[in-house]
């Protein structure tokens, strides 16, 4: 069986871009020429927030192959915005694209099955096993240890699902814990990457790389180097590039002699490019969808070049 990564990894290749358009809506970002079409309620709200996701999906669903929505943007506007949430994955599905939920999940083994259940796997109702959301990938934060982790694992397996586990993320504090040494000498996310192999061992697919995959971030290079060497079987998510300052030259770093193994996510500078300064003398507030297409094609350009530099 084509392992969800394999299907990623094909998607990637056929667009020739490693990147993923990361949806974090809030409905501050959303530009006014569609705000005003909507009522300022709640439902108002997320029905222009919708728009405006979809509107930025219809522009670059045929030149990026994956989206990653961040579940936190549309929790916070409680049901309506958890069913923009389940739209935005049924959208992006239709139209192709690997559909990523950034949620982070992880607790108790019984508590991440319910995790699971609802992102990943199926339910049963009414005599029969129905999806939830439905996703292709999950980000889970790996902090309470295998049987936290397990049942997404086992989800991967008999759903052909996958994962991404928290190992070196890319925020300034997250040093704090993740760079603290053990008592073997090892760093908490060379530990954790470890685990992530380990874990990952049964799901490796055609092109050498678990379904069982791990977010890395793009501003510790060195580490991101690190992870590359001690995770030969692990395919990395890379936060952190355009907004947060991640460099295409470093990230390129966590790429494989053949141009495989991560798939970079940009959020606020493809969002927001309209606002941005590259693009905002050449795009008006109603043509934020091509301002954003256009910043997707030049960081498609950017990163392709740096990758193929390093190969």
């Amino acid at each position: 069986m084509k392992r969800k990564i394999d299907i990623l990894i094909e998607k990637i290749i056929e667009k020739n871009n490693p990147t993923v358009i990361g949806v974090d809506t809030r409905y501050d970002m959303v530009p006014d020429c569609v705000k005003i079409k909507y009522n300022t309620d709640i439902k108002g709200m997320c029905d222009a927030m919708f728009e405006y996701c979809k509107t930025l999906i219809d522009a670059t669903y045929d030149i990026v192959p994956a989206v990653k929505l961040q579940s936190a943007y549309f929790e916070m506007y409680g049901i309506e915005g958890i069913k923009v949430l389940k739209q935005m994955i049924d959208y992006c599905k239709e139209k192709g694209m690997i559909v990523m939920v950034d949620a982070k999940r992880g607790d108790i083994g019984s508590t991440s099955r319910g995790y699971s259940n609802a992102y990943l796997g199926k339910n049963e109702i009414d005599g029969e096993k129905i999806g939830i959301f439905d996703t292709d990938f999950l980000t889970v934060n790996p902090y309470m240890g295998t049987d936290c982790v397990s049942p997404f694992v086992e989800d991967c397996k008999e759903y052909n699902k996958g994962i991404f586990v928290l190992v070196k993320t890319s925020n300034k504090s997250s040093g704090e814990i993740q760079d603290l040494t053990t008592t073997d000498g090892e760093r908490i996310y060379e530990k954790v990457g470890k685990l992530v192999e380990k874990w990952g061992e049964e799901l490796i697919g055609e092109n050498g790389y678990s379904s069982v995959a791990a977010v890395v971030g793009a501003t510790y290079p060195t580490q991101l180097k690190e992870l590359r060497q001690l995770m030969p079987h692990t395919f990395f998510l890379i936060p952190g590039y355009g907004a947060q300052g991640g460099k295409a030259e470093d990230i390129a770093l966590a790429f494989d002699k053949n141009g495989l193994g991560g798939i970079i996510n940009a959020s606020r500078s493809l969002m927001c490019a309209y606002k941005s300064d590259r693009w905002k003398d050449k795009h008006t507030e109603e043509q934020y969808a091509e301002a954003t297409r256009a910043e997707a094609l030049r960081m498609k350009d950017e990163l392709n070049s740096a990758i193929n530099k390093n190969i």
